[in-house]
């Protein structure tokens, strides 16, 4: 017959843990066991898609059209739901090639949004970072008032040199360092937060 190992032997708490992470995932409430007790799961955030992507130039400027495709992370939805204000950005910044040198910005044009759910109305209202404000009945119908936008002038037209080589670097991101401090601290590192997407492309 085969003894157990010893109190307070490492194979012991080897043993005891395996048994007691084994007893947590016969639970129902697994997933919210393992976030209570610091264990770690597969995060299943939404990874943004850009499913509009193009650059127009003509001779009042350089414009963007864009429709970034997402969902909210299960931990950013449930911020929302509780009220927790949400800033999303767009970034674009327009680039000149230089062999001698680190490449030149000569373009950088931001755009930013804060969405907060509203309670007593059960609206959701979207927020032009120094614009105006727009209240909408659904998530879905608020989400899409931001996540796309046509013809967005990122450069004048005499930011661009004749005759050189410009390129466009665009990141759409979920803002957090706009949210409380404490809450910063809390969500890092954790997956449903990281919604972010990039791109680059030439300009010609």
């Amino acid at each position: 017959m085969t003894l157990p190992p010893p109190p307070g032997s490492l194979r012991r708490r080897s043993l005891l843990r395996a048994l007691g992470v084994a007893a947590l995932r016969a639970l129902p409430g697994w997933g919210t066991a393992t976030a209570l007790f610091g264990g770690s799961l597969p995060a299943r955030a939404s990874t943004p898609e850009l499913t509009v992507f193009d650059v127009s130039r003509d001779e009042d400027g350089v414009y963007l059209s864009y429709a970034v495709d997402f969902d909210l992370g299960r931990g950013v939805d449930d911020a929302l739901v509780k009220s927790v204000p949400l800033f999303f950005v767009a970034e674009a910044e327009i680039f000149r090639d230089r062999w001698y040198w680190r490449d030149r910005r000569v373009a950088h044009t931001v755009r930013s949004w804060r969405i907060v759910y509203q309670p007593l109305t059960s609206t959701y209202r979207v927020t032009t970072v120094g614009g105006l404000s727009q209240n909408y009945p659904t998530r879905v119908e608020a989400i899409a008032s931001f996540s796309r936008f046509a013809r967005w002038k990122i450069a004048e037209p005499g930011q661009l040199e004749e005759g050189g080589r410009h390129y466009l670097e665009f990141q759409y991101r979920l803002d957090t360092s706009q949210l409380p401090r404490p809450m910063q601290i809390g969500i890092s590192g954790e997956a449903d937060w990281q919604l972010s997407v990039k791109r680059t492309l030439r300009i010609n």
